[in-house]
């Protein structure tokens, strides 16, 4: 069973140098994201080619509007489409590409071509994804990604709609049942929006790393040390509640297996009914993944720097050993 995949990552502007090392690869190595075969990337490629700078893009499209910003205001939105990785399992590169043209085409009637300055597809990690970017611009020209990202409600109505436009022409994606409508029984809607932070930020300080070169050393360095003694603080928060959701649902990962292994079962009638007890699975699976992601982070970076953030913060020391990370001093 293959979904669909529509993710937004509201960025502040900050971060728009470093993401754009990180999405159009140019640096010859990243030591932030071991997933990435660089000898694979130059089969990435644009389906939205940028004209200029990240920055650029972003600040000469809200000079333009005239509007109104903020200091927090959110300037840019990285948009990431992708699909279970099963969906991709024999389709052509160019079958890939329709699918992710499509998907530029969606995006495009829904924020307004205009507002989109890259949209780039990686197929140098383990599943071909895409990051999009656009400015939250609305048709009245106000910067407000709240009102065109949306709430809990609209975020439904985002992923129906795109379900609806991706499987009008691949049948097989399956669209999740909407959490608003599971109201999430057995996990909490708190600890999705943990998982989605947590891993925006993971991306701000791969972003970082990726970024520190010979010239810029000492200052990156030391943001990043700030950054990461926020933010493991957070991870150790939600490494407790994972286990809190383990320890009451022990039988999700073997129903999860089984699930994957005994296509009879998936194929039988009775699994609709059992439709609600699925999804509450995948989103415990989701979190797993997600979770599991950023321990791996953790645990590429370099030891030098994992020396010197635990003599700088001792507390942090002890999160590790609590945790059990391969973080070994």
């Amino acid at each position: 069973m293959s979904y669909g995949i529509l993710r937004f990552a509201k960025m502040k502007g900050g971060p728009a140098k470093s993401l754009e090392a990180h999405h159009e690869r140019k640096k010859e190595q990243y030591s932030s994201n071991p997933n990435i075969d660089t000898d694979l990337s130059n089969q990435n490629y644009h389906i939205i080619t940028p004209q200029k700078s990240y920055y650029y893009e972003i600040q000469s499209r809200i000079e333009k509007a005239n509007c109104k910003v903020r200091k927090d205001s959110i300037k840019f939105v990285d948009t990431i489409i992708t699909a279970s990785p099963e969906f991709f399992i024999n389709r052509s590169p160019e079958e890939a590409r329709a699918y992710f043209k499509r998907a530029v085409d969606f995006l495009a009637g829904e924020v307004g071509k205009e507002n989109i300055f890259s949209a780039i597809v990686h197929m140098d990690e383990r599943t071909p994804h895409m990051h999009l970017c656009f400015v939250p611009l609305t048709k009245d020209k106000r910067l407000s990604a709240k009102e065109i990202i949306g709430n809990r409600t609209k975020l439904v109505k985002w992923q129906d709609k795109f379900h609806e436009c991706m499987s009008a022409v691949y049948p097989e994606l399956q669209r999740g049942e909407p959490a608003i409508q599971t109201k999430r029984k057995h996990i909490s809607m708190r600890l999705f929006k943990q998982a989605t932070k947590l891993t925006v930020q993971m991306e701000e300080i791969k972003a970082v790393m990726d970024d520190m070169n010979a010239f810029n050393l000492t200052k990156k360095r030391e943001v990043l040390m700030k950054e990461l003694a926020k933010w493991i603080p957070q991870v150790s928060s939600f490494d407790k509640q994972i286990k809190q959701v383990e320890k009451g649902n022990e039988d999700m990962k073997d129903t999860i297996n089984k699930l994957k292994e005994d296509k009879k079962y998936l194929d039988d009638k009775a699994y609709s009914q059992q439709q609600e007890s699925f999804e509450t699975k995948v989103d415990y699976q989701n979190l797993v993944e997600d979770y599991n992601e950023i321990v791996d982070f953790i645990n590429s970076i370099p030891d030098d720097l994992r020396q010197e953030l635990f003599e700088r913060h001792q507390e942090l020391k002890q999160m590790n050993e609590n945790l059990g990370w391969e973080l070994e001093m």
